[in-house]
């Protein structure tokens, strides 16, 4: 893949813009098909996640010295974003499994990385990340899951909430209170937990208002034994490499939000240019060619904060905080906004399931709430400026 540092970020190689028509081509065949089915049945889109491992979209992010294919941050957005306009709950493999194995590639050592990077880059396996609770969603530091040492062992009881794509990942990154006594934020630690460990157990599916073939489930845990290798990185710094992991992801929930937004317009576009009232297509009528011209202003602004982004996530500028919140934070108010305005441009037939507008609706909701709201998203980019 070419260094994002190469060019400009409004500007896509000629790599990259070939990765962004097969990638298209693959969804507009294999995934666009399954993405009502999917959201009817709240299944997950077996078929789906069977195209991308066979297209190497899966988990593009991992380095290819663990068999991966080594996708730049800016590449993994562009796959995210193509399925994602196809499928929402689809484009949560690649950026889920880009989220639950972050904190490993940023913490990890060399060991830990080889056994659980790699079963990810070949498909076998599939990465969640553990770190919200019923109590803890936004003011994560306050979580009550605890890890208690034992010996060369630890031991970990609590529950984590609204997980995404739990009982399906064989492998979960979970953040758990290390030091009750400790200063606040400086005593958790990260701990990778295995599908089949003793004591561990996932809820029943929620049910949700979008995103539906993505399951989210609680997690539990039961003196849940670990051994000590599990630990990543040490102690007292899980919360912190939580926290950069999410710099760096929040920038892949921009480009889902950007591919939902996208699709959204796309069929918008078609029907408007089809359908007929007063003798002409609704598209030859000025006020709704405001509202798309508006529209796909705002898309492409989002887009370009996205691709800004990516570049900064892949140097891993020290500006990364705030331009990852803003693209997220744009990008999902974008998304939300488009989608609306869509199923208003379809009318009453945008609001029945015989059209994907209403369900981009539903799923572009997701964006503007998990990994940080947006209004912690305005936070985190207030305290930048202030700073």
């Amino acid at each position: 893949m070419s260094d994002v540092a190469d060019f400009p970020y409004f500007a896509l190689s000629d790599d990259l813009r070939e990765l962004q028509a097969a990638v298209r081509e693959l969804c507009d065949d294999k995934i666009a098909p399954h993405a009502a089915e999917a959201d009817e049945k709240s299944e997950f889109p077996r078929a789906s996640y069977e195209a991308l491992k066979a297209g190497d979209f899966h988990a593009p992010h991992i380095p290819e010295a663990y068999d991966g294919v080594g996708a730049d941050a800016l590449a993994t957005c562009l796959v995210i974003e193509e399925v994602a306009r196809a499928c929402a709950s689809t484009s949560l493999i690649p950026a889920v499994n880009k989220l639950g194995t972050l904190p490993l590639m940023l913490g990890a050592n060399e060991e830990q990385k080889k056994k659980y990077l790699t079963p990810v880059a070949t498909g076998e396996a599939m990465f969640s990340y553990g770190l919200s609770e019923r109590e803890a969603g936004s003011d994560t530091a306050s979580m009550r899951t605890r890890a208690v040492r034992h010996g060369d062992d630890w031991v970990l009881n609590g529950q984590k909430s609204w997980i995404t794509n739990a009982g399906e990942s064989r492998y979960y990154t979970v953040l758990a209170v290390t030091d009750p006594d400790g200063r606040r934020g400086r005593n958790i630690g990260a701990f990778v937990v295995e599908a089949d460990d003793e004591g561990f157990g996932v809820g029943a599916k929620e049910r949700k208002l979008g995103i539906k073939g993505s399951p989210t489930r609680e997690l539990h845990f039961d003196n849940v034994r670990l051994p000590g290798d599990r630990l990543v990185g040490k102690p007292d710094e899980g919360l912190q490499l939580a926290l950069r992991t999410l710099d760096h992801t929040r920038v892949t929930i921009g480009a889902q939000a950007v591919g939902i937004a996208q699709g959204a317009l796309d069929y918008a576009v078609g029907y408007v240019k089809e359908r007929k009232q007063f003798g002409k297509h609704l598209a030859e009528f000025q006020g709704l060619q405001f509202m798309l011209a508006d529209m796909a202003m705002a898309v492409e602004s989002a887009r370009q904060m996205v691709y800004a982004a990516a570049a900064k996530s892949e140097r891993n500028d020290p500006d990364l905080g705030f331009f990852g919140a803003a693209a997220k934070c744009h990008a999902s108010d974008v998304a939300m906004r488009v989608t609306v305005d869509a199923v208003q441009l379809l009318g009453g037939a945008g609001y029945v399931s015989d059209h994907p507008v209403e369900r981009m609706m539903r799923d572009a909701k997701i964006t503007q709430i998990y990994e940080g709201t947006n209004q912690v998203q305005r936070l985190v980019m207030a305290r930048a400026l202030l700073r």
